[in-house]
């Protein structure tokens, strides 16, 4: 900006001033309120501060004229008043705050984000509008080229899991960076974007599930959750049986939402302890990060089917034997035979008891792999004496 009091009297051919009829007039661009002219003497004159970057110039015309009669006495003079720069703009960004995202696992020199600053001053002069940029928080982590403002990774394998968000202050600063060059600065927030970097794991290597003797065909019996430290689509994963004794018997199938594996029953279970290995494998595999893998992992599920106390039920309604009127004491009259449920199906025949002393003795050998318990209900009852 410039101020002053003198810009320079144009030039006129010599007249005689002594007798003061001679007025010199100025016109055009800003004639009369940013110049003024001294009508004795045709002094040009600032009548207040000057902006190059409001207005670089200016067109005038100055003429000397009969101070009585207002007579041209001659032509008029045309003349351009150019304003000089001076360093007085400092850089400006287009925002105060810019957002940007760059992948994790990115090498050394991946772009980020272009941030520019403008600068007022004339480019033509000197170095005013010359500028140079810096980083003046964010490193080691980032930086940026001093000629276009470039910002960069500038450490490799950031990881997002590690931390995700980053703020980076540039600064622009004039006179090509020199000492007592004005500067501007800005923001910008940079997220480390998500990429399937991440194998999805069990937090345990054995579960324990249990499921009640009496549900149905396709109940649920449980769920299993692994967990996946990527977020969104690089965090979807689904769940199948690798093998175990139960993979006849029960079904794994994924929840899209909950991402947990959702174990149902295929088929009714004819023993009490069932084993499976299950395995969990990212649905989006990223290629470029298999040697960070594998990108699955098992585990073992034990089911147990869990007893549902019932009372054992007859194989028939109604029974109904003969027996001669003259038979002795202690003759077989019939036999009468039940199954309990809570034993999967087997005959009470399994065991027998002395109706005298309660004695419980096995009719047959058992089998531990076929059912490793059995429930027995005993009925006790007072006899008459007089009974017959």
């Amino acid at each position: 900006r410039h101020k002053t009091s003198h810009i320079f009297p144009p030039q006129f051919e010599d007249m005689d001033k002594e007798d003061g009829s001679v007025k010199y007039v100025l016109t055009g661009d800003g004639a009369g309120t940013v110049f003024e002219i001294d009508e004795n003497s045709g002094d040009i004159h600032a009548t207040r501060r000057l902006d190059r970057e409001e207005k670089a110039l200016y067109t005038l015309s100055a003429k000397a004229v009969n101070k009585t009669s207002g007579q041209d006495l001659e032509k008029a003079s045309e003349f351009i008043i150019k304003i000089h720069d001076i360093n007085d703009n400092e850089p400006k960004f287009a925002k105060d705050t810019y957002m940007a995202g760059v992948s994790e696992m990115s090498n050394v020199g991946a772009f980020v984000i272009r941030v520019t600053a403008t600068d007022a001053d004339d480019e033509a002069y000197g170095n005013s509008a010359k500028l140079v940029y810096s980083i003046l928080q964010g490193q080691p982590y980032f930086s940026v080229e001093p000629e276009t403002g470039v910002i960069r990774t500038a450490l490799p394998n950031m990881i997002r899991e590690n931390r995700e968000h980053y703020q980076v202050v540039i600064q622009a600063k004039d006179m090509a960076g020199q000492m007592g060059g004005l500067s501007g600065t800005t923001t910008v927030n940079i997220t480390l974007l998500d990429v399937n970097n991440s194998p999805p794991r069990f937090p345990h290597s054995t579960y324990h599930l249990s499921t009640p003797e009496s549900a149905g065909i396709g109940s649920p019996v449980g769920r299993i959750k692994a967990y996946d430290a990527d977020v969104g689509e690089n965090a979807e994963m689904w769940y199948s049986i690798l093998d175990g004794d139960g993979q006849d018997m029960f079904n794994i199938i994924t929840d899209s939402t909950s991402q947990e594996g959702v174990i149902t029953q295929l088929d009714y279970e004819s023993k009490r302890l069932y084993s499976l290995r299950v395995q969990v494998t990212n649905t989006h595999i990223d290629r470029r990060f298999e040697q960070l893998g594998p990108f699955s992992d098992t585990a073992i599920v034990r089911i147990t089917i869990t007893d549902v106390d019932e009372p054992p039920v007859f194989s028939r309604a109604l029974y109904i034997f003969e027996v001669d009127e003259d038979t002795p004491a202690g003759s077989s009259v019939g036999t009468v035979s039940a199954r309990d449920p809570d034993t999967i199906n087997h005959l009470v025949k399994l065991f027998n008891i002395d109706s005298n002393n309660g004695t419980i003795s096995t009719l047959q050998g058992l089998d531990r792999e076929t059912s490793k318990w059995h429930n027995i209900s005993v009925l006790a009852t007072e006899l008459s004496k007089f009974a017959l």
